[in-house]
């Protein structure tokens, strides 16, 4: 058995508060020990949106009851929570800011209103943003002007990816991460499954991009920092309607994706572990998970199913691809969470840790 530290998604949507039907703290959970993680941050565009102290403590106290696994919760800017915001810095993942949004408290359509975020927000904790549109461009200038660090989220493009290497090469505080559909999926497939009239189950934000953006990623792994899923599921009668919503289901299927790359020479375990665990730890100021890991056959070769995942949408556009490397056993806090196929973990054993960061400190 190959043995991994526990993973670190820094970028989940549990779909909790509002939209529970998709996901909630319980089922994802379970999906993310599933898949080898043992924690996760959740992102704050939920209905409420988590902005204040009243939504956060509304996000906390359903991951308190019900969470499985570790997590932490982002806090989401808006036009005018810049000081609560940051007030609320040390109980919260880091700040995410909604660059293209204009619409409900999220809404950051004028580059005037980024700038008390920026000035605000404390400075051991990243702010988070969107790779799509020239918003990246701009978020990145304001972590040099500011002289704060900026984490871009899911990156997909070749011009993306250039820039954060040059942006990186002039010592601007910036990290950034790319997905595996981003990774191992191009728009050439989403065209094709258009034409079956199956593209809603391939609409996704950042839409998948060329064999070209695919490529120069791969050839910039160096400039990568981490893997995050941006699990985000839909129920699949949701996806198969006439206005299908971005978001892929990613927490069960990002490991065993990643593991078949390693097995086929286009990187090395190391580079797992440091962008599914070292990095994400470091550049979210996140505490080490004791007596914790991840025991993965290595030789198991297998078809993603969906019908097999905990995952609460029921599908996955993976389906059917062929994957070597399967968790087998997952340790969180020495105790055995999941094992072979079970969760194990009881709702509520997860930890909050930023809770879990101060009560060492």
């Amino acid at each position: 058995m190959l043995r991994l530290p526990g993973l670190i998604d820094p970028h989940v949507h549990l779909r909790e508060p509002g939209a529970t039907h998709k996901e909630d703290y319980d089922s994802g959970t379970c999906a993310a020990l599933a898949g080898g993680f043992t924690m996760v941050l959740a992102m704050p565009n939920t209905r409420p949106p988590i902005f204040d102290a009243e939504t956060l403590d509304m996000a906390l106290t359903a991951a308190r009851d019900k969470a499985r696994c570790d997590y932490a919760q982002y806090v989401g800017a808006g036009p005018d929570n810049a000081a609560i915001a940051a007030s609320l810095a040390d109980r919260a993942a880091a700040l995410k800011m909604y660059l293209d949004m204009t619409f409900g408290q999220l809404r950051l359509d004028d580059m005037t209103l980024w700038t008390p975020h920026f000035e605000k927000y404390p400075r051991q904790y990243p702010i988070v943003a969107h790779s799509e549109s020239r918003s990246m461009a701009a978020a990145i200038l304001f972590a040099a002007i500011h002289d704060r660090p900026v984490h871009i989220a899911h990156i997909s493009l070749k011009e993306e990816v250039l820039l954060i290497k040059a942006a990186k090469e002039k010592g601007i505080k910036v990290t950034c991460e790319a997905c595996p559909h981003h990774l191992f999926m191009t728009s050439q497939v989403e065209k094709e499954e258009r034409e079956k009239k199956k593209g809603g189950r391939l609409e996704v934000r950042p839409r998948l991009a060329t064999q070209e953006d695919v490529d120069a990623l791969w050839e910039n792994l160096d400039v990568i920092d981490c893997f995050a899923t941006d699990h985000a599921p839909h129920a699949q009668e949701e996806k198969d309607s006439d206005n299908p919503p971005p978001g892929f289901p990613g927490l069960e299927t990002a490991l065993p994706l990643l593991l078949t790359a390693a097995d086929a020479g286009r990187l090395t375990l190391d580079d797992l572990v440091v962008r599914m665990h070292t990095n994400p730890r470091r550049i979210f100021s996140l505490p080490e998970q004791q007596e914790t890991w991840v025991e993965i056959d290595e030789k198991a070769e297998y078809e993603i199913r969906a019908a097999d995942q905990f995952t609460r949408c029921g599908w996955t556009p993976f389906e059917g691809w062929k994957v070597k490397g399967r968790v087998r056993k997952v340790v969180l806090r020495g105790k055995t969470a999941f094992e072979d196929g079970k969760v194990l973990a009881e709702k509520g054993y997860g930890m909050n840790v930023r809770d879990q960061l101060h009560a060492v400190q």
